[in-house]
Order: C-alpha cells, then sequence, then structure tokens
C-alpha cells in the first residue's frame, strides 16, 4: 500500500497552457509555424507580440483547433492544456473543458441583440439558468456599456460595445483561460485601455488566464506578465514584461523608441538585417 505524498507548500503550479514544438501547415504544403513553443502560467497574462502575418493568430487557432476549418493542421508537437493533450479534441470539446478563443474582428452575430449574443456563448454549458443569469450579471458588472445596450442589435453597436460582446460571451463559458486575438484592432485608444482594464480585472478577481495575440506592443506590455514575440512564424524572443520594455531590439523595432540620433529611412528600410535575432 502507497502512501500519497502531501502537496509541497512551495511547489510550483502547474502551467494551464503548456505549447511544444508545435508546426503547423497549411493545405499539406505551406509552412506557416515552425517549432513554436510557449506556456501559459496559472491565472497569468501573457501575450504573442509581433508584426501582421507573423503568425500570432495561427498560433491562438492551433490552441482552439480552428484551423481545420481553414485547411490546417498541426504536424509536429503537442498542446497541453490542464495536464491532458488537447490538439485532437474538438472545439467544443476543449470551450467545455475550459478554453474559448475570442476572435479577431470580434464576430458578433450582427442581427442579434447584446443579451442574445451573450446568451450563446452559453450554449455548451448544462447548469442550469438560475447560473447563467447569475454569470450574465456578472458579465454586465465588468461591462455597464453592455448593460445600456443589451437590447440594441449588435451589428449597429460600436466597435469597442462588440468587442466587449465579444469577450463577455466567451465569459459566459465559464472559461478558464481566453485566447485573445488582436482586441486593440481597430478601435480608440481609451476604449483599448479600457479593455485592457477590464482583461486586468478579470484575470485579478475571477483569475481567468489570458492568452493575448497583439500588434500593439505597447500596451501588450504593460498588462501582460510575460511576452513571446513572432517573426516569420517562429518565436524569435521572450522574456518578462518589464524586460522586454527594456530590450533596446524591441523599443527599437516593436515600441518605435530608438537610441541615439535619428535613423534615416534608408536605415529603417534594412532594419531586418540589424536585428540580433536575425542574424
Amino acid at each position: 500500500m502507497t502512501t500519497a505524498t502531501p502537496m509541497n507548500e512551495n511547489q510550483p503550479v502547474p502551467d494551464i497552457l503548456s505549447v511544444n514544438n508545435i508546426e503547423v501547415i497549411y493545405d499539406h504544403v505551406i509552412l506557416v509555424l515552425k517549432g513554436v513553443s510557449l506556456t501559459v502560467p496559472r491565472g497569468g497574462i501573457v501575450a504573442i507580440l509581433g508584426a501582421n502575418g507573423a503568425g500570432k493568430t495561427t498560433t491562438l487557432k492551433a490552441i482552439s483547433n480552428l484551423l481545420k476549418a481553414e485547411r490546417g493542421e498541426v504536424t509536429k508537437g503537442s498542446i497541453v492544456f490542464e495536464g491532458e493533450r488537447v490538439d485532437r479534441m474538438t472545439p467544443t470539446e476543449l470551450v467545455r473543458r475550459g478554453c474559448i478563443q475570442v476572435m479577431e474582428g470580434r464576430h458578433c452575430f450582427g442581427h442579434l441583440t447584446i443579451e442574445e449574443n451573450l446568451l450563446t456563448g452559453a450554449f455548451t454549458r448544462r447548469d442550469g439558468s438560475a447560473a447563467i443569469k447569475r454569470d450574465m450579471e456578472m458579465v454586465y458588472e465588468y461591462f455597464p456599456r453592455l448593460r445600456q445596450r443589451k437590447g440594441s442589435m449588435a451589428g449597429y453597436t460600436s466597435g469597442g460595445e462588440q468587442q466587449m460582446c465579444a469577450i463577455g460571451r466567451a465569459l459566459m463559458s465559464r472559461p478558464k483561460m481566453i485566447l485573445l486575438d488582436e482586441p486593440s484592432m481597430g478601435l480608440a485608444p481609451q476604449i483599448v485601455e479600457e479593455i485592457f482594464e477590464i482583461v486586468k480585472d478579470l484575470n485579478a478577481k475571477e483569475r481567468v488566464s489570458f492568452l493575448i495575440a497583439e500588434q500593439n506592443t505597447n500596451m501588450a506590455l504593460k498588462y501582460a506578465t510575460y511576452g513571446y514575440i513572432m517573426e516569420t512564424g517562429r518565436i524569435v524572443m521572450d522574456g518578462n514584461a518589464a524586460s522586454l520594455r527594456e530590450n533596446e531590439d524591441v523599443k527599437e523595432f516593436y515600441l518605435g523608441v530608438a537610441e541615439g540620433s535619428k535613423k534615416s529611412f534608408r536605415e529603417v528600410k534594412s532594419y531586418k538585417r540589424r536585428k540580433r535575432w536575425l542574424a
């Protein structure tokens, strides 16, 4: 008879998500991701940073199992969520386990009201209408604008309200982790700040972990605890947010801050040749 080993209080909490050396191919021939590995600690906010086309969205879709809809597939590596390999599950199974993606561009149902959109997020739940009603109230507390607009057709609301609706809809599934794709896209700076503040509150109060793909490096590093920088389908740099903000390459190429005198246009055009990670 074996004796259970007592839990060590100093033992590190296992990561909620672990992506291990994955490769993604589209149409059986187009290699999009090459050896991508990253982790998200339980209760953390992690950012994937990089320019358009770097592979951020593909990484999120690989995790949420949405690649097949675009004739893509994970051909190497593994994805582990909550200690269980999930890269062969359906998107619905993954949502039931607590991982959901908020797509780039919001994708609200324009012909439904805000409240009807929120209710679609609870489609996979089986815990009854009372629990769903409580969570609806919770969403309205985090997003007061949605309460004001709950009877409005989502297609006639502002971009910021639609982004709030998309995040609120994800919350209605009772997630342990949200994959958030380009939340700042097409929004005014003050709205972006408001949304990131709500993400911060959800992380602190509801203990929802976040993996955020974002081009707005400055905003992402302000709220994330750790970041990964992607270029051409691979991770080229990673570190805690504070160290990335102070890194000279990141400051020059992603934050728009350069040391010394102004760079000429000729120098800017050839910037890739001077990146240490591409040398």
